[in-house]
């Protein structure tokens, strides 16, 4: 049986009981659950890097989304006011829209 160890969606072990497999699972606490959501955003930033193509660059992202989601949760906050943050970094420093790439700054 393939070990997986790793935090999946709510609805995954209803899809996997209804395949008729065997399976575990456990709930992890509030310490280990902000842990793995970390590990689970490097894991789908990764699939990001690696889609080939428009259709799966946004599932990925929708997917980043998710935990973002979920991260903002975990630390007080709804996703309205991480929104506002960013939207308030975005005032004050801007976005990314230009496409600026810094080379180099002189030293002092």
């Amino acid at each position: 049986m393939p070990i997986y160890n790793k935090l999946v969606r709510d609805h995954v072990p209803q899809v996997i009981e209804s395949t008729g497999k065997q399976f575990s699972t456990r709930i992890l606490n509030d310490e280990e659950y902000i842990k793995e959501l970390k590990n689970k955003s490097f894991e789908e930033l990764q699939e990001y890097v690696n889609a080939d193509n428009d259709v799966n660059a946004i599932e990925e992202l929708a997917d980043l989304l998710e935990i973002i989601h979920a991260l903002a949760t975990c630390h007080g906050a709804s996703i309205e006011e991480v929104e506002e943050v960013r939207r308030k970094k975005a005032e004050k420093r801007g976005g990314f829209e230009e496409k600026i790439f810094l080379i180099e700054v002189e030293d002092e």
